[in-house]
């Protein structure tokens, strides 16, 4: 016989613990004036090196402050305490304010979420609104073998729906790394074709610490290249590209490549049509780790894709403003490296 006494206590328990109101585990920026204003953006941080969650707050921030945008940031968070751990592969709370989102903008590696929170993205991605994709979102998801999710099917590895996630929607997943992780950094160049996009309008100086990503050519569907990545010698702007094959060694195998020949395109455009038949606009930038967006160049990449995405490229300026908001001097790059003990509230503006 159930003890209903009890079971409610337990419920109290439970309600009470830190981390687990969704108010407490996310952030929002809001109530400023730009041509953003009354567009609702979602932006979702969980991955456990490039620092996402100190990446995507600034970013809000950006948004919020110089073009008006209501945003959302949600976080990988530890149910024990609170905190914002991207360790945490299993839990996003908050993911619902999909379901009032104009813009979706991902950046998670490798999550493997419940089924109560992964139904929000699913949502959201089959309901042809736009979505911006950093970094590791190439790969966000990932479903061990024995897994029973309906949501499997968004693993990166995914036979049922080929690359999941991020080959059906955004154009590719986890292939490998093309430049010398952590050894050689990229510098962004505009694509044949793509000067008169305006997504990289004023986008005249991209340089990140990140390596370029293997991406498979020809890019799938209508995907449009339109910034590429010159594999750079070392970790510094001045430094010259790579000519001609270098070999190293990474996880204990001789890699052999050319990695300028030809360059990969680190950012691009392309649509997916989800079950409700809508045509959702997509951008793709393989860039994106919170030391990345020192660059004032990718900044504005990501703004004016923001714009783009919900069919306001024509209010884009020649500059968009992508000063930095606040204080921001992100951790670099690395598993283990993030700053423990930090809650979405140190994140407020």
């Amino acid at each position: 016989m159930i003890c209903w006494r009890l079971v409610v206590l337990v419920a109290l328990l439970f309600t009470c613990l830190p981390g687990l109101s969704a108010a407490d585990a996310r952030v929002v920026y809001d109530g400023f004036d730009g041509p953003g204003n009354g567009k609702h953006v979602v932006l979702i941080s969980g991955d456990e090196e490039y620092r996402s969650e100190e990446a995507l707050p600034q970013l809000g921030k950006i948004l919020a402050k110089r073009h008006g945008f209501r945003c959302t940031v949600l976080f990988a968070i530890d149910q024990k305490n609170g905190t914002i751990d991207p360790t945490v592969v299993d839990n996003i709370p908050g993911l619902e304010a999909l379901r009032s989102a104009d813009l979706m903008i991902i950046a998670t590696r490798f999550r493997e979420l419940p089924d109560e929170q992964m139904r929000y993205i699913d949502e959201y991605v089959q309901s042809g609104r736009p979505i911006i994709g950093l970094r590791t979102a190439t790969h966000a998801f990932r479903y061990g073998k024995e897994s029973t999710s309906q949501y499997k099917r968004y693993s990166f590895d995914s036979k049922s729906w080929p690359g999941g996630f991020g080959r059906q929607v955004l154009g590719e997943t986890w292939v490998s790394h093309h430049g010398h992780h952590k050894v050689q950094s990229t510098r962004g160049v505009v694509a044949p074709g793509a000067k008169q996009d305006p997504i990289v309008r004023g986008c005249d100086d991209i340089w990140v610490p990140t390596d370029v990503y293997t991406v498979r050519l020809p890019l799938t569907g209508d995907a449009k290249a339109l910034v590429l990545g010159q594999v750079l010698e070392g970790m510094k702007p001045m430094d010259k590209p790579v000519v001609g094959e270098y070999v190293y060694t990474m996880g204990g195998r001789e890699q052999r490549k050319r990695p300028n020949d030809p360059m990969l395109p680190v950012a691009w455009t392309k649509t997916f049509t989800g079950r409700e038949g809508k045509a959702a606009r997509v951008f793709t930038t393989t860039m994106g780790a919170a030391v990345d967006l020192k660059s004032e160049g990718l900044r504005r990449m990501i703004v004016n894709a923001a714009y783009w995405c919900l069919g306001m490229e024509d209010r884009i300026p020649e500059r968009s403003d992508v000063r930095l908001v606040g204080d921001y001097e992100p951790s670099f790059f690395g598993f283990g490296e993030f700053r423990k003990g930090l809650k979405p509230a140190d994140f407020e503006m």
